[in-house]
C-alpha cells in the first residue's frame, strides 16, 4: 500500500490563538476534480473573510487529471496529501487530519463548493458554542435555488416512504429521508444530518468522537460520522448566514456511484438495527427501483446493489 505524500511547499501552518483556539483547517478531498477545484481555491479567500488563522489541506485519491499539481500551484498555498491510490473520502478525511492541529476547527468542502463571502467565519462562530457540534450552511444550486441539502436518520419509514411515494412527495409531506420543510431552509436550526459537501467541525467534536470510518469508501460516511456526534450529545445545526454553492449530483450520471451509494445505505443501516428491520429496509430499495428501472442505468445500478450489496466495492 502506499504512503501518503504530503508536499507543504508554500504552506503555512495554522497556529493557536492566545487561547489555544480560533485556527480553521479546511479539508478538500479529490478524485480526478480538476475540471471543479479551481473554482473553490478561487473562492477561499473571499470565503474565509474574518478568520485571522487558516490552513488549507487538499488530499488528492490519486488523481489522473492533474489535481494534486493545480492545488500545489494555486495562490492559496494549500498543503496537498498524495494518497498514492484511490483510498475513499473518509480516508482523505482522516489523512488531513492527521496533519492537524488538535486545537484547530475543520471545514470539510467537497471540491465542486464555492463558498460566499464571509461564509466560514458564520459557521465558526456556531461552533464556539460549548453545546455544538457540527455546522452545515446554506447551500444553493449554480441557479442561485436553496438546494435541500437535510436529512432525517433512515428509518423504516423514510424509506417506504420514498420507495412509494418517490423522494419529492415523500420529502414534501415529511415522512422521507429528505427534509423540505420551507421554514427551516429560510431560518436556520437544529438538525439530524446534512449532505456532506461541507461540513464545519469543532476541534472538541474532533477530539470526542474521532476519525471517520473508512469502511464506507464513499457516502454514507457522513451519515454515520453526525450519528456519532449526536451520540455524543452535541447538536449539529444548519446556519442561513452562512451560504455555499454546490455543483453535485455526479451520482445521478454515474451508474457505479449509484450502486455505491445504494450499498453504503444498506451497511449503515445493516450496522444499526437487526436482520429483519435491515431485510425490510432492502425491500423498500428494491420495490423503489423496481418501480422506477426504465427511468436509467442508475436506478437499475441501484436496483443491483440493493439485490447484493456486499457485490459492490
Amino acid at each position: 500500500m502506499d504512503k501518503p505524500q504530503v508536499d507543504d511547499r508554500g504552506h503555512n501552518s495554522v497556529v493557536p490563538g492566545q487561547d489555544g483556539t480560533g485556527s480553521l483547517a479546511a479539508v478538500i478531498v479529490t478524485y480526478n476534480s480538476a475540471s471543479v477545484l479551481p473554482g473553490l481555491l478561487d473562492s477561499l479567500a473571499a470565503g474565509f473573510e474574518g478568520i485571522a488563522n487558516y490552513e488549507v489541506i487538499v488530499v488528492d485519491n490519486a488523481s489522473r487529471d492533474g489535481s494534486a499539481d493545480l492545488a500545489n500551484a494555486h495562490p492559496i498555498g494549500a498543503k496537498v496529501i498524495r494518497m498514492g491510490r484511490n483510498a475513499g473520502y473518509a480516508a482523505g478525511i482522516n489523512a488531513a487530519t492527521a496533519t492537524v492541529a488538535p486545537w484547530a476547527d475543520l471545514l470539510i468542502l467537497n471540491p465542486d463548493v464555492r463558498l460566499h463571502p464571509g461564509a466560514a467565519r458564520h459557521l465558526v462562530d456556531r461552533l464556539a458554542e460549548a453545546s455544538v457540534g457540527v455546522v452545515v450552511p446554506q447551500i444553493l444550486g449554480e441557479d442561485g435555488k436553496i438546494c435541500h441539502s437535510l436529512r432525517r436518520e433512515p428509518s423504516a419509514v423514510t424509506v417506504w416512504s420514498d420507495a412509494l411515494l418517490g423522494t419529492k412527495l415523500a420529502a414534501r409531506i415529511g415522512l422521507g429521508e429528505i427534509v423540505a420543510d420551507p421554514k427551516l431552509y429560510q431560518q436556520g436550526g437544529r438538525i439530524e444530518w446534512a449532505t456532506g459537501a461541507i461540513l464545519a467541525i469543532s476541534a472538541r467534536t474532533r477530539r470526542i468522537v474521532g476519525d471517520w470510518d473508512e469502511s464506507f469508501f464513499l457516502y454514507s460516511e457522513e451519515v454515520d460520522y453526525m450519528k456519532r456526534v449526536r451520540r455524543s450529545a452535541l447538536l449539529i445545526l444548519y446556519d442561513t448566514n452562512a451560504r455555499a454553492v454546490h455543483i453535485g449530483g455526479a451520482y445521478h450520471r454515474n451508474p457505479y456511484l449509484s450502486a455505491l451509494m445504494t450499498a453504503n445505505r444498506v451497511r449503515y443501516y445493516r450496522r444499526h438495527h437487526g436482520p429483519v428491520a435491515t431485510m425490510l429496509f432492502r425491500l423498500a430499495i428494491i420495490v423503489g427501483e423496481s418501480m422506477r428501472i426504465l427511468l436509467g442505468p442508475g436506478h437499475r445500478a441501484a436496483l443491483r446493489a440493493a439485490l447484493a450489496p456486499n457485490a459492490v466495492t
